[in-house]
């Protein structure tokens, strides 16, 4: 089973747009990346290529060489009504998962984990500090 760097370059290349399109998933709840939403998800793709588990490093440094093109050329490409927004992302994740499908498992299973991180941290980036001083800890309905 193949890893990142075993794969073909279309593949790479459609890989390296996920944590883009993840970003751009978890934005989307108000149908836009907002300015602080997409600075989140520039400097969450930074710290991942020296913070994340060693299998990933190869992919996350090759992914902040590219992230902030992705992300913009994703947003401009991408339909504005959040519907069909979503099913557009969701329809890229596919074939993206065609792609992992095809790779080492504990490779699939590490990254999987680190973009479902990625989406909680971009998710909430739009939280203030304010309300982080009021509610420090998670109050389901309040600060979730």
């Amino acid at each position: 089973m193949k890893i990142f760097s075993e794969l073909p370059d279309s593949d790479k290349t459609l890989l390296l747009q996920f944590p883009a399109y993840i970003s751009l998933l978890a934005a989307n709840n108000d149908a836009e990346m907002d300015a602080d939403e997409k600075k989140a998800a520039i400097w969450l793709t930074h710290i991942k290529t020296f913070s994340t588990e060693p299998i990933l490093h190869p992919f996350y440094k090759q992914a902040e060489l590219v992230f902030a093109t992705n992300i913009q050329l994703l947003d401009e490409q991408l339909p504005k009504k959040r519907i069909e927004r979503s099913d557009a992302i969701k329809e890229a994740l596919v074939k993206i998962e065609h792609i992992l499908i095809n790779m080492n498992t504990d490779y699939v299973s590490t990254l999987k984990r680190s973009m479902i991180s990625y989406k909680n941290h971009v998710s909430k980036a739009h939280r203030n500090i304010l309300e982080y001083f009021i509610f420090p800890l998670p109050i389901e309905g309040i600060s979730d």
